[in-house]
């Protein structure tokens, strides 16, 4: 009996293909338009500037793929910024206590979103919408000023590169790079992981197989906090202050990356090494512009709304041929 062989577009791999072949254009464009634009370095920047987003994406990665979303995570990174800066300059706690208080924090604040998700059947739009602003309130209780961050071991994280022949790599890099290999890991090769795709693709039919759904949902939320978390640990890095106005819209880019990534909003569809793709891809359009020198920064926003569009219509269209099979 011969059946009938399935098209590239139905494939798994179809959508995430189809990233880094956008990814490639792009830094194909790049490099012919601009001279030095795909040296080594370059690309290393990549991933020192978006280092933190990449961490957020990943968390944001298991949310999506569970069938949720977390508007909170932006909001969540500002305050960790401001406990870590407040921490440090006002009450000078050892930075290495500071940064444990503060991933602490942002997985107690993820773990309650997802208790309230599950167990009094929330939306976690509204949930985490909710968690965005009361995030964001408390960094202005903390303080309605941005404030320094001088502490020697922050000032020396943030200045040490770490050399990769003649170029060099920030540790906030490497940390995301790592960040990324362990959910990967985790997704993929783990109860959790598949507990995770079971729950996204249908959690009715994940309870009646016996899945720990209520436990799952609550360390799902829990690791995207954390992420949050270290994602704003990474921020302070890089900026060395603590602002209540940091990453404002973050969330919405760590969506966009994800979603680009090939992810599935609809949850239970997708890879997290996508975020890692996503995210390049968000760079790459940034550092396109930046090159260029005439363009308003914003066409940053209005060429990744543009691929999101595109984006969901293929999601759209793939799902429907899904349904129709």
């Amino acid at each position: 009996m011969n059946l009938p062989r399935p098209s590239i577009a139905a494939s798994p791999y179809f959508t995430p293909l189809i990233t880094v072949l956008l990814l490639a254009v792009l830094l194909g464009a790049g490099g012919a338009a601009y001279p030095g634009f795909l040296s080594l370095q370059v690309m290393f920047n990549l991933l020192i500037d978006n280092a933190f987003l990449l961490v957020i994406a990943v968390g944001m990665s298991f949310v999506i793929l569970s069938g949720g979303i977390d508007l909170s995570v932006g909001s969540v990174l500002a305050l960790t910024t401001m406990i870590c800066a407040y921490m440090l300059q006002t009450w000078h706690w050892n930075p290495l206590l500071v940064i444990a208080v503060a991933l602490a924090v942002g997985t107690v604040f993820g773990a309650a979103m997802g208790a309230m998700i599950h167990y009094f059947k929330l939306q976690p739009f509204i949930v985490t919408l909710a968690g965005m602003f009361l995030a964001r309130g408390l960094c202005y209780l903390i303080s309605i000023n941005s404030i320094t961050i001088e502490d020697s071991f922050f000032v020396a994280l943030s200045q040490t590169q770490l050399p990769i022949g003649d170029c060099f790599i920030s540790p906030g890099a490497l940390i995301a790079l790592v960040t990324l290999a362990g959910a990967i890991y985790v997704a993929h090769c783990t109860p959790f992981g598949r507990a995770i795709y079971a729950i996204g693709g249908n959690e009715q039919s994940a309870l009646m197989m016996g899945l720990r759904v209520a436990r799952t949902k609550v360390l799902i939320y829990a690791f995207s906090g954390f992420c949050a978390a270290l994602a704003g640990v990474l921020f302070s890095f890089y900026m060395l202050s603590g602002y209540g106005l940091h990453a404002q819209g973050t969330e919405l880019d760590a969506i966009a990356a994800v979603v680009i990534g090939g992810t599935l909003l609809s949850g239970g569809y997708g890879y997290v090494a996508g975020a890692l793709t996503g995210v390049l891809v968000l760079g790459s359009i940034q550092t396109l512009i930046a090159f260029d020198g005439t363009l308003s920064s914003w066409w940053t926003k209005i060429v990744i709304g543009g691929l999101l569009f595109i984006f969901c219509v293929v999601q759209r269209l793939m799902s429907l041929r899904g349904t129709k099979k």
